[in-house]
C-alpha cells in the first residue's frame, strides 16, 4: 500500500518513523545505474506520473456525475505513458524521470516523425515531410541526452505509433508515399540513439485488425525488422507494441469481427492471437518478438461498426490495469499507453484537423481536438470500466 507524504508526516509526528522511512525509500531513485534485461516490467510498476494525475484530479473536481468521484479519483494512481508528441514537450521529460522511483518504470511515447499520421488528419504532427534533420537534432537527440543523464531510472519507450504500419497498408496514399523515407530513416535513428541500458523499446505494430490480416502479417513483420536491422539491431529493442490507443479485446472468442470476410482472412481476432501470430512472423524476419499491449480503453466490445473505426469509440470503458501478469510468455505487460480522457480527434467537420472517422456513428460526439481533455468521455470511461474501480 502506498502512503502519501502527508500521511507519512502525520505518522512521524506520532512516532512511527518507520512509516516515513519506508515511504521515502519506495520513492527514492536507484543508487546505481539500471541495466534492463528480460521483461523490464516484471517487479516494476508502470509510473503513475504527475501530469496525467493532474488531469484526473481536475476532472474529478469537475465531475458532472458526482457518484463517480471515488472511482474516478483512483485513476490518478494508475500508470500511464506520457506522449512526447512535439518538441516542446521534451522539457517535461527530466521532471518525469526525477519523480520515478527505483521500483517503477516510466512509460514514454516517441511520436513526432516528419509527416506524422500520414493516413489521417486528427493527430498530424508539427514536422513537415523532409524535416528528418530536425527530427534527429531537435527531437531525438535531446531525448537521448536527458535519458543518458539519468541512468538510474528505468524507461519503456513506444516508438512512433502507426508509422510503419501505415507504410504496409496505406502505400497507395500520396501522403504516405511522401513520408515513407523519413519514417524509415527516422525510426531507425530513434532505435539506434535511444538504445540505452536503462531503456526498453517496443516498435509499434498497430493491432490485430490492422496488420493481423493474413496478407499483412509477413510484410508488416518485414517492415519492422528492416528498421531493427537499419538501426544496427539494438539490444534494448524487445519487440513491438499493440493496440496503442486502440479498442481490441485481449481475449475474445469468437472475435468481435469473426465473420466473413474478416474471420476468413484474419486469424488475429483478438490481441492475444495477434501477439502470437505477429510474434512468430517477427521471429522469422529476425527481430525480437515480445510485446506490450494497451488495455487502457478496451473494456467493452461490440461497439464499432468496423475494425478500422479508431476515433473516440462511443461506449468504451477503462480496461485491465497495467500489469506484467498477462498469461502469455510473449506479452511482457498490459499497459495504458493512451491517457484515458484525452480526445483522439475533433468531431467538428469545419475544423482543419477534422478526420471523418471522428464523425462516424460509433464515435463519441461532441469531441475536441486530439490530445484535448474530454470530460464527458472520461466520465463514460470510468462508468464503463472493467474491472470497476
Amino acid at each position: 500500500m502506498k502512503v502519501s507524504l502527508s500521511a507519512a508526516f502525520i505518522a512521524l509526528s506520532l512516532g512511527s518513523t518507520s512509516v516515513l522511512a519506508a515511504t521515502l525509500a519506495s520513492r527514492a531513485a536507484c543508487t546505481t545505474a539500471v541495466k534492463l534485461t528480460g521483461n523490464a516490467f516484471s517487479g516494476r510498476t508502470l509510473k503513475a506520473h504527475s501530469i496525467y494525475a493532474a488531469e484526473v484530479n481536475a476532472a474529478v473536481a469537475a465531475l458532472t456525475d458526482k457518484s463517480l468521484a471515488t472511482k474516478a479519483a483512483k485513476l490518478a494512481s494508475v500508470g500511464t505513458f506520457f506522449w512526447l508528441d512535439k518538441i516542446s514537450t521534451i522539457a517535461k521529460l527530466d521532471g518525469l524521470i526525477k519523480e520515478t522511483s527505483c521500483n517503477e518504470i516510466l512509460g514514454i511515447v516517441i511520436y513526432d516523425l516528419p509527416g506524422r499520421d500520414c493516413a489521417a488528419k486528427a493527430s498530424n504532427g508539427e514536422l513537415a515531410v523532409g524535416s528528418l534533420a530536425t527530427y534527429k537534432t531537435q527531437y531525438i537527440d535531446p531525448i537521448r541526452k536527458i535519458i543518458a543523464a539519468n541512468p538510474n531510472t528505468a524507461l519503456a519507450l513506444v516508438i512512433e505509433p502507426d508509422s510503419l504500419p501505415n507504410l504496409v497498408t496505406n502505400s497507395n496514399l500520396t501522403t504516405c508515399q511522401q513520408s515513407a523515407d523519413g519514417y524509415r530513416q527516422g525510426v531507425a535513428y530513434a532505435l539506434q540513439q535511444l538504445n540505452l541500458p536503462n531503456v526498453v523499446m517496443y516498435l509499434d505494430a498497430g493491432h490485430g485488425g490492422w496488420l493481423g490480416w493474413d496478407a499483412n502479417l509477413t510484410p508488416g513483420a518485414q517492415e519492422l525488422a528492416r528498421a531493427y536491422t537499419a538501426a544496427g539491431k539494438p539490444a534494448q529493442l524487445k519487440g513491438f507494441s499493440t493496440n496503442v490507443a486502440g479498442w481490441n479485446a485481449w481475449i475474445k472468442i469468437p472475435g468481435e469481427f469473426d465473420v466473413p470476410p474478416d474471420g476468413q482472412f484474419n486469424k488475429a481476432q483478438d490481441e492475444n492471437r495477434y501477439v502470437n501470430l505477429f510474434g512468430a512472423a517477427l521471429a522469422s524476419a529476425g527481430m525480437p518478438n515480445h510485446a506490450i499491449v494497451d488495455t487502457g480503453r478496451n473494456a467493452v466490445q461490440g461497439l464499432r461498426l468496423a475494425w478500422g473505426d479508431w476515433c473516440n469509440v462511443n461506449g468504451a470503458g477503462f480496461g485491465v490495469r497495467p500489469t506484467s501478469n498477462t498469461g502469455n510468455s510473449l506479452a511482457d505487460a498490459f499497459v495504458w499507453v493512451k491517457p484515458g480522457g484525452e480526445s483522439d480527434g475533433t468531431s467538428d467537420p469545419s475544423a482543419a484537423r477534422f478526420d471523418s472517422f471522428c464523425g462516424l456513428a460509433d464515435a463519441f460526439q461532441p469531441a475536441p481536438e486530439a490530445g484535448t481533455w474530454n470530460q464527458a468521455y472520461f466520465e463514460m470511461l470510468v462508468r464503463n470500466a472493467v474491472p470497476s474501480f
